[in-house]
């Protein structure tokens, strides 16, 4: 446990040191241009990471008792001691990892969270560690509770789960080129730019985490096409320099459409439809979004 918290401590100034490093050789690129670099972004980003750091220190999570009812109940108790386990432990991680990013982005409960990841309208290192304060209190640990159900104690998996993120960090960039063969089988920052993007065309992608052959295999990967620049940000972007309206904004205007849905079963669907999901049929969906834009182009 002591070595562990060794190396977060290790990899979380290595993330920071090198966000910062990106944010001056940006800034810098943006002066020589005649732009200013955004460094509200960055301070955004920080804010996140030091609020989940305290948030950490509280026992509000409920991946505890999630794990602890899935490994009270397990039906095996798997030992992590030959390359192959690891194998198929990395393999089963990525698989629950993949179906739990899917539903962050097509559930509003968990897309309230998710979306504060999604709000820098610039693709840095810094978005990397802006994940959202309340992730710990909206269950998400359950898309994860299989595997402790079939016997791999919750540490291992949570181990691999951050392992899984570490990979992500280098993702977060715009000047890394497609990656060639690399891009068929593992998530890059080619992949990872199209997920992060706000075009139509690109919406609801890419959901991997350190692998991409899910989203070919549940038909959700989008290739990035040089004639379809990234626009990064939200559908509608938030412009705010403030860390609090950044982290709830999506949890007020989800309260908000809760309480004018009219009846329980409207504001029931606010919870678990997609973002953009309207009870009036008014709504701003992915699939309306494309629906529009194809007419247009018409």
């Amino acid at each position: 446990m002591h070595n562990l918290h060794k190396i977060t401590l290790f990899a979380t100034v290595f993330v920071l040191a090198a966000s910062m490093v990106e944010a001056f050789f940006l800034a810098r690129k943006a002066r020589q241009q005649g732009k200013t670099y955004p460094w509200h972004e960055m301070g955004l980003s920080l804010a996140d990471m030091v609020g989940r750091k305290l948030m950490a220190l509280l026992p509000l999570s409920l991946a505890t008792p999630i794990f602890a009812f899935a490994w009270d109940h397990r039906i095996n108790t798997i030992q992590i001691h030959s390359v192959l386990m690891v194998l198929l432990l990395f393999i089963g991680q990525e698989f629950c990892y993949y179906w739990y990013h899917r539903a962050s982005h097509r559930i509003r409960f968990f897309w309230a969270t998710h979306a504060v990841h999604h709000s820098p309208n610039e693709l840095t290192l810094g978005t990397a560690y802006r994940l959202g304060l309340t992730g710990k209190l909206t269950g998400t640990a359950m898309f994860f509770a299989p595997l402790v159900w079939l016997g791999v104690r919750p540490e291992a998996v949570l181990a691999a789960l951050s392992l899984n993120l570490l990979y992500q960090f280098w993702l977060h960039t715009t000047w890394i080129p497609k990656l060639g063969w690399f891009e068929y089988v593992f998530n890059t920052p080619s992949a990872h730019r199209v997920h992060h993007a706000s075009n139509v065309d690109y919406l609801d992608a890419n959901y991997g985490g350190v692998l991409i052959i899910f989203d070919r295999l549940f038909g959700t990967y989008v290739e990035e096409r040089e004639d379809e620049p990234c626009r990064f940000g939200l559908v509608h972007p938030t412009t705010t320099h403030n860390p609090i309206v950044n982290q709830f904004e999506h949890w007020v205007s989800l309260g908000k459409d809760m309480m004018k849905s009219g009846n329980v079963l409207n504001a029931i669907g606010y919870l678990v439809m997609p973002p953009g999901w309207s009870h009036d049929g008014n709504g701003e969906t992915t699939e309306t979004l494309r629906r529009q834009a194809a007419v247009s182009v018409r």
